[in-house]
């Protein structure tokens, strides 16, 4: 019999679908992620339809955590605490750090599980992992944009109806696209580095809730930085400061923006979404053989 060599490639071009191990662990297939955007906005209406399908509010819970937790800051921080910015309306100053908080906190917590939370799903079928942190993202944008058209509604009223209110919206509003660019690669990058780590150190799922909301009073959320003069330079070294306080002196003409520490919270974003696939590549290749 004739000996026949057959390539590689040959026997690949026989199949529909070839999964082969990644080259990098900075390897990110964007074409496969395209492939399976169907189980990807699956995904995304899973997580924004499930949560709230038994309630008898639905998706007004959206509208009503904000509010209320709006009111409990205002009084307590606002008039009891005295921490409030007194040149601005306090439920926009309020209103608007806590949905941009809500945001970052929920994505983090949320795609920091990715590994514990669907090690049954990942032990059953091949699907990019990636998708599942990316679609907690996206879910968490559709809930942050609802939150933020009710500031904005909120912000309008003031602008027209109390037009003597001072609140002195600037050109710096068109930063807004990157603020969010910066909250959504942080919580996404912290994320995907911390299930790397609790594949090992399941420890570390206890203390991720707590982390945040320590990381809440090292961030403007709930006071302006302009009170603290003292300690500026070393809470504009939390890459979220000049997020908060960039987005307050944007829509509200209150707070302090610096282009240079902005220009840090985006490289620093970047060093972080880097390291967090980096880790997450590294893990998933033997994920299942340690869960």
């Amino acid at each position: 019999m004739e000996n026949v060599t057959i390539n590689s490639e040959d026997i690949d071009s026989l199949w529909d679908t070839v999964i082969s191990p990644k080259k990098s662990y900075l390897h990110l297939n964007v074409r496969e992620i395209w492939r399976y955007r169907d189980l990807l906005m699956l995904f995304v209406k899973k997580d924004i339809i499930t949560v709230y399908k038994q309630t008898i509010l639905g998706p007004i819970w959206f509208l009503m955590q904000p509010v209320f937790t709006t009111l409990i800051y205002m009084l307590i921080f606002g008039k009891m605490g005295g921490m409030a910015d007194k040149t601005v309306p306090s439920i926009l100053f309020f209103m608007g750090s806590v949905t941009l908080w809500n945001y970052f906190s929920d994505t983090l917590n949320v795609t920091s599980r990715t590994f514990s939370d669907n090690a049954s799903v990942f032990g059953k079928v091949y699907f990019p992992r990636i998708i599942l942190p990316i679609s907690k993202v996206i879910s968490g944008l559709i809930k942050f944009f609802i939150q933020f058209g009710l500031f904005i509604m909120i912000w309008i009223y003031f602008l027209v109806v109390k037009a003597k209110t001072p609140i002195n919206p600037n050109i710096n509003i068109l930063l807004f696209p990157l603020f969010i660019c910066i909250l959504s690669g942080l919580s996404l990058g912290f994320g995907l580095f911390i299930t790397s780590l609790t594949n090992k150190y399941r420890d570390l799922i206890f203390l991720v809730s707590f982390g945040v909301q320590l990381m809440m009073f090292a961030t403007p959320v709930l006071y302006p930085i302009s009170k603290y003069p003292r300690y500026q330079f070393g809470l504009f070294l939390n890459p979220l400061t000049s997020v908060f306080e960039g987005f307050k002196y944007a829509f509200l003409g209150s707070g302090v923006l610096d282009f240079r520490w902005l220009l840090y919270s985006s490289v620093f974003t970047l060093i972080v979404l880097i390291s967090g696939i980096f880790m997450f590549n590294k893990v998933e290749r033997k994920f299942i053989d340690t869960v």
